[in-house]
């Protein structure tokens, strides 16, 4: 929960330092910031994106995020990384990418159990591996995932809207129908 609100106020304060740059005549909004449910983030992400040719939105760039939860003995830690590329023109846009997202889990609980000599035994055992739609095996653990969507952009920046499909892979296989939905801010 701490990471989530620390992300909040780091993109609230890009988008006001940013703000003034948007009244521009002519300004593309080659950057963004938004939040995404679902998507590589996994179960949710704060997610910062930029376009590497600041003159051209249909161009190569980068989208860089964290999310996660924490609750009781249960916490999850995501890192999406991705290059991506938009297709169109105005304010809608095709988009493409692929990339990595870190994955750190931990789910800690406490047992009591009896030996073969009648006396009972607390133990304190720590899961690493999340079982999500794939395994990730022991964590810290990359997961490879690739992008499919749409992004709608307004053409002088604001409010952001998208969705994707985000197949997922790694070691232990391929999930095709994973999907995610954003909204955000472009300037």
């Amino acid at each position: 929960m701490k990471i989530g609100f620390i992300a909040v106020l780091f993109f609230v304060g890009l988008m006001t330092v940013h703000t003034g740059f948007c009244q521009e005549s002519g300004h593309l909004p080659t950057q963004a910031v938004y939040v995404e449910l679902g998507g590589p983030g996994l179960v949710y992400s704060f997610n910062y994106d930029f376009r590497f040719d600041k003159s051209d939105m249909n161009s190569w760039g980068m989208r860089l995020g964290a999310g996660g939860y924490s609750v009781t003995d249960e916490s999850l830690l995501t890192l999406p990384v991705q290059i991506n590329r938009l297709y169109g023109s105005g304010r809608h846009f095709f988009e493409l990418g692929g990339g990595a997202t870190f994955v750190y889990y931990r789910d800690r609980w406490e047992t009591y159990r009896i030996a073969n000599d009648g006396h009972y035994y607390y133990e304190t055992r720590v899961d690493k591996n999340l079982l999500w739609i794939l395994e990730t095996g022991d964590t810290p653990a990359l997961m490879g995932t690739l992008n499919f969507g749409y992004r709608k952009v307004p053409e002088e920046g604001g409010f952001l809207f998208g969705v994707n499909l985000v197949p997922a892979f790694n070691q232990n296989g391929f999930w095709p129908l994973w999907a995610g939905v954003r909204f955000g801010y472009a300037f």
